[in-house]
């Protein structure tokens, strides 16, 4: 399936039942409401999908099923988070056997390479399959920074074709863009950038409080593309305590509270994370019901 990495791609919850299984009829419900919002794509099993605890079989599992739901309407993309180069080519050739339409690639897991080790490492996964690859950058919670003068070299693999930018750092978007044009999509992985970085020209959202919000999370980047600056701002300002949410160490706990409050989820995560409980999901909560019950009407 041939797509652009242009628009709204949430990074999927995973969900569980009580018993930690995986939850395939309530991952679907989750799924229909994203198409019913009109999201551009989806990714499964990134750091919001809990990519540290489940399994081989499990993501093949939510590729399939996502595939069998969706059919050709948005492409699906799994994402490849390994320790080692020679376990994500297996999970790139998985992937591709599976029917994923393309690929979010994080740097080793575990291991703080160098810059000559993350480009070698990237070029090489992307060498291994014919499916697009969006490079995740998030310095923050993985240690590595991806830089701008690094896809020099990462652009003569033709399929590494976006950036998913979590620096945080909003420069780089305008570095990216002056430097590589539209060779390389910008997509913001930070929920309360997003805006910020839409008015900027980024080419989409990887969004994560799109989970419980999705037709929210998608008027404003309808809006923000269609000029209508204003309007999308009302938006943006109502749900910032709610994308504050995405920033926290706990964002899968808070963002599956919020998908079970907001009817397509559940609070259920997978050990060693533990379900809320207390002031802090209270604290959690009172975020999340004030938001709902605020919640603008959309046009």
């Amino acid at each position: 399936m041939k797509f652009e990495w242009n628009g709204v791609f949430p990074a999927l919850l995973t969900p569980f039942t009580e018993n930690e299984e995986l939850d395939l009829s309530l991952f679907e419900k989750n799924l229909q409401a994203q198409v019913d919002a009109g999201v551009h794509g989806v990714i499964l099993g990134g750091s919001l999908g809990e990519a540290s605890t489940i399994t081989v079989p499990e993501k093949e599992a939510l590729v399939k099923t996502a595939k069998a739901f969706l059919g050709e309407r948005i492409p699906v993309i799994l994402n490849i988070a390994e320790s080692s180069t020679r376990d994500a080519i297996v999970q790139a050739k998985n992937a591709e056997q599976w029917g994923a339409d393309g690929l979010m690639l994080l740097p080793p897991m575990r291991y703080k390479s160098d810059d000559r080790e993350t480009i070698t490492y990237f070029k090489t996964v992307a060498n291994a399959t014919s499916l697009p690859v969006m490079i995740y950058n998030n310095p923050v919670d993985y240690k590595i920074d991806t830089r701008p003068d690094m896809f020099d070299e990462l652009i003569t693999c033709e399929n590494i074709t976006a950036l998913k930018e979590s620096s945080r750092d909003v420069t780089n978007l305008t570095r990216m863009k002056n430097r590589f044009g539209d060779r390389i999509k910008i997509l913001c992985g930070v929920d309360t950038l997003a805006m910020e970085e839409l008015c900027l020209g980024a080419d989409g959202w990887v969004a994560g409080l799109v989970c419980a919000f999705p037709a929210e999370t998608v008027a404003i980047y309808n809006l923000v593309k269609a000029g209508r600056i204003e309007e999308a701002t009302k938006i943006y300002r109502w749900f910032m305590p709610l994308l504050e949410l995405d920033i926290h160490p706990k964002l899968v706990q808070y963002i599956k509270l919020a998908a079970a409050e907001c009817g397509i989820g559940s609070e259920y995560v997978r050990a060693p994370r533990l379900v809320l409980e207390g002031a802090e999901r209270e604290r959690v909560l009172k975020t999340i019901r004030e938001g709902i019950a605020k919640r603008p009407a959309l046009v």
